[in-house]
């Protein structure tokens, strides 16, 4: 039976801070109350959002503005992947948000690896235009450079 619920976080896929939710009762028990994201709604709970929800804003307008100016740092950013490839420019295996990851953790940007939009694995070398999220409403474009590894 759905419960109803106000949402003390934003929730990917489910809603932002402050959103009236109806969710699974399992749902709301097992995951979003007890890891504090949303609480039943009551009058106390709606008085705590609000006195909450300021200080969310400015965290928020500071966390889009940070990631905005790394936005513009890697736009101006490549990263060079080497790895092994027929003669026909296939790849051995492929390459991952995981390994773009790991080439932008070595010249310090740290991506987490959910935060990288490939739509599928990298089979071929080549230059690839690559999305990374920053932020929730903040995309940049960095250019991945597939190359075949010294052998």
């Amino acid at each position: 039976m759905p419960i109803e619920l106000i949402l003390m976080d934003n929730v990917e896929k489910l809603g932002k801070i402050g959103d009236n939710i109806r969710v699974a009762d399992g749902y709301a028990r097992n995951y979003l109350i007890p890891n504090g994201l949303a609480r039943k709604v009551t009058p106390g709970a709606m008085r705590q959002l609000e006195a909450k929800r300021e200080t969310l804003r400015v965290v928020y307008e500071q966390k889009m503005s940070s990631a905005q100016s790394m936005a513009e740092g890697v736009a101006k950013q490549s990263v060079s992947i080497p790895v092994q490839a027929a003669e026909d420019e296939k790849l051995y295996g492929s390459v991952t948000a995981q390994n773009i990851a790991d080439a932008l953790k070595e010249i310090d940007i740290e991506v987490e690896r959910k935060d990288i939009l490939l739509e599928e694995p990298i089979k071929v070398l080549g230059r690839y235009p690559v999305e990374l999220r920053l932020h929730e409403e903040v995309t940049a474009t960095l250019t991945v450079w597939v190359v075949r590894a010294d052998a």
